[in-house]
Formats: structure tokens, C-alpha cells, sequence
């Protein structure tokens, strides 16, 4: 996959990206707000071992999030099963060298309406740490809707944390196109 925004790419990820993923997710800042299932510190190892699973993934559903020459940061989706199969959870990342430019407010809608284009899903769904205002205002920007506060839901880094539920539904974002066609007309 490959999708063309405005300053950035979401493409898939190569074998070739190990160096600059290890570069990029080596970074406490970044690995404070994820799950434990992204180490740190990130080294070349993790980074290949990475992806050589996900470039392998069907179907894809992990990708990078990417400059013209290089990786910056992923986002992905992690499919349900069983009753939850037309469900599926949102996951990104991103540099921090490129916080706060607007990257993941254009990512994270464009990358929505693609998995919901692309995968028989209903809903999309992704619990940021309650501590996480970045990614919290990136979910509101996405017109994520806030559905409750899951306490005492993590333990991280040491502590417990609440962790917040914001979902998207296939119907929300067929009701913003409809709008969006209305408004053009």
C-alpha cells in the first residue's frame, strides 16, 4: 500500500527501513506511551525482527509512516476475531522529531478511510493512555468519538494508568462524506 498525503506517505514497510526505524523508535519519549510489546531501548535487532514479521503480514495491516527517503513512525490495525471480527483496534507512532507539525492529524482520517475501504469493519477503535494528550487531540481532530475512561486499565512504566476508549464507526465516517460531497455541491 501506498497512500500519497500532503507532506507524508503511509506506505508499506520494507527490510530496508531497519536502520532508521531503530533510529527513530530508540526514544523513551516515544516508547513511554505505546505498549510493552515496543521495547526500549529499540535496537536494530528489535527493528528487524519487526519487520520480518509485518512485511509478511496478510493481510497488511501494519505501515509506515514515511518522508520521500524514510520511515518516521508506523500505524496499523490489529484485527478482531470471533464476534469482534468487523472490529478492529488503532495503533500509531510517530518521530519525535516531527511532533507537533500535523503529521498524524492528516495520517491518522486518511488512514481510517482507507481500513474502513479496505477491511469489512464496522468500527475502529484505539485506547490512548489517559497521559497521552497528543494522541488524544489527534483522535478528537480524526472526529474519533469518546466513549469512557477504562480505570486503572494499564500498568506502564511502573504505575497504573487509566486509558481512554475513542471509536470510529463505518456509519460516522459514511455520514462525513456525505457532508463533505453536500458542502461541495
Amino acid at each position: 500500500m501506498q497512500v500519497k498525503l500532503s507532506s507524508i506517505l503511509i506506505r508499506s514497510w520494507s527490510l530496508a527501513d531497519a536502520p532508521a526505524l531503530a533510529r527513530y523508535a530508540n526514544n523513551r519519549n516515544v516508547s513511554i506511551n505505546l505498549r510493552d510489546i515496543f521495547p526500549h531501548p529499540y535496537t536494530l535487532e528489535n527493528a528487524e525482527a519487526f519487520l520480518n514479521h509485518v512485511t509478511q503480514e496478510k493481510p497488511e495491516t501494519t505501515f509506515a509512516i514515511a518522508t520521500s527517503t524514510e520511515p518516521i513512525g508506523g500505524i496499523g490495525l490489529r484485527l478482531g476475531v470471533d464476534i469482534h471480527r468487523k472490529t478492529a483496534e488503532l495503533g500509531y507512532w510517530l518521530a519525535e522529531p516531527f511532533w507537533s507539525r500535523g503529521i498524524m492529524s492528516e495520517v491518522v482520517p486518511e488512514f481510517v478511510r482507507v481500513a474502513f475501504d479496505t477491511f469489512d469493519l464496522q468500527r475502529i477503535y484505539a485506547e490512548p493512555f489517559a497521559t497521552n494528550r497528543a494522541s488524544i487531540r489527534v483522535l478528537e481532530n480524526a472526529s474519533f468519538t469518546f466513549e469512557g475512561r477504562m480505570r486503572a486499565n494499564v500498568f506502564k512504566d511502573g504505575r497504573t494508568l487509566d486509558s481512554l476508549l475513542y471509536a470510529r464507526t463505518r456509519d460516522d465516517t459514511a455520514q462525513e462524506r456525505k457532508s463533505a460531497l453536500q458542502v461541495a455541491k
